[in-house]
């Protein structure tokens, strides 16, 4: 059986790394009482909470902490008729905190998260793993089979090019959970027991060409590289789908990643899941989702960015026109789903000046 790190309080406060270039993202309808178990890691740095659900409530955050809050009213005063794209009573207007922020990196986690432990016991200092990852290279273009050749303890395996060992920036680092797995409604249903207690030490570059399930829950990215392209698509209240925030998320990015020669990371760190959600809740959300994917994945896999696309926002523009034209056969929602695409990156743009579509990604092809 796996706990959570309960003695966090003594767990050793090194120097912060990167305590003035990135934010902290929490999308919550609660009291932050789960910060305090984070104290140690995130006391240091600047937290943006968007708080879901009835503006009037008042969330409560632990003394000491640095932050900035946003509600539903905050949102429609800061976009105007531009908050349409940001989504009502779900998880996904965590993007919005993207959005607002002014640091080149972001790291999001959900309330539900607690310090998980590594084998010996240690409490893990999950933002610092995120960091170490999003601060060295990835390898998308040619696999290393001892997985990240970057980390202490690994190299290069022989026959590897010496052309591509330079690597890749990262753009994403994607982490883990243990307890409670991030499954689908239906996987939920069969397996309500089942509980995540392996804990696997790797980090791993996720090839290009190759889609994969993003969870939003562990999540920290490179904001000034990808930040554009990680918009949690429409959903939640007045939508037909929830819990594809993260997955519309993450396919998205992982094109633009590929198209512009950036790399994405996966594994380590692990965080402690506390909390499932209702399986019957969740496969009402899902199950439109359940059978729209197997038409949305492949659209993905078959994406091709032109080669005027030198930006994210260029990229993210030219894949909207591809969702309108090709899923808008699927269901009038993704119209919709498009145009909100395009209304997100006009927003970003304005609350962004800086980091409008003129500028080009720094990756390589």
């Amino acid at each position: 059986m796996v706990e959570p790190a309960t003695d966090t309080i003594a767990a050793t406060r090194l120097v912060p790394l990167l305590k003035d270039e990135l934010d902290i993202v929490i999308p919550t309808i609660r009291n932050l009482d789960f910060l305090e178990m984070w104290r140690p890691f995130f006391e240091p740095y600047h937290l943006i909470i968007v708080q879901d659900g009835d503006p009037s409530k008042v969330i409560k955050v632990p003394e000491g902490f640095d932050y900035e809050l946003y509600n539903r009213n905050d949102i429609n005063r800061i976009l105007g008729p531009k908050a349409s794209c940001i989504s009502f009573k779900d998880s996904a207007c965590r993007c919005f905190g993207y959005m607002v922020s002014k640091k080149k990196y972001i790291f999001t986690i959900d309330d539900d998260c607690f310090v998980a432990k590594d084998p010996s016991g240690k409490a893990i200092n999950a933002l610092e793993q995120h960091i170490k990852n999003i601060l060295s290279p990835s390898t998308p273009f040619f696999f290393n089979t001892l997985y990240d050749p970057y980390r202490d303890g690994a190299d290069f395996v022989r026959g590897y090019p010496f052309s591509l060992r330079e690597g890749a920036p990262t753009a994403v680092s994607h982490g883990l959970w243990l307890n409670i797995p991030d499954y689908d409604a239906p996987t939920q249903l069969v397996k309500p027991l089942e509980r995540n207690t392996r804990y696997v030490d790797a980090v791993l570059t996720i090839p290009k060409g190759t889609l994969f399930p993003m969870c939003g829950m562990n999540l920290c990215f490179d904001r000034d590289l990808i930040g554009p392209a990680m918009y949690f698509g429409l959903m939640g209240d007045g939508q037909p789908i929830g819990r594809y925030d993260d997955m519309w998320a993450g396919w998205c990015t992982k094109v633009i990643c590929d198209h512009l020669g950036l790399g994405v990371k996966t594994g380590l760190p692990y965080i402690y899941h506390s909390k499932a959600s209702n399986p019957f809740v969740n496969l009402k959300k899902e199950y439109k989702g359940i059978f729209w994917q197997e038409e949305i994945i492949p659209f993905f896999q078959a994406a091709t960015l032109s080669k005027d696309c030198t930006s994210v926002q260029k990229c993210y523009i030219e894949l909207s026109k591809q969702v309108k034209e090709k899923l808008g056969k699927v269901d009038p929602y993704f119209d919709k789903l498009a145009d909100a695409m395009v209304t997100w990156i006009e927003a970003w743009d304005e609350l962004n000046p800086s980091g409008a579509s003129a500028k080009d990604s720094n990756g390589k092809a």
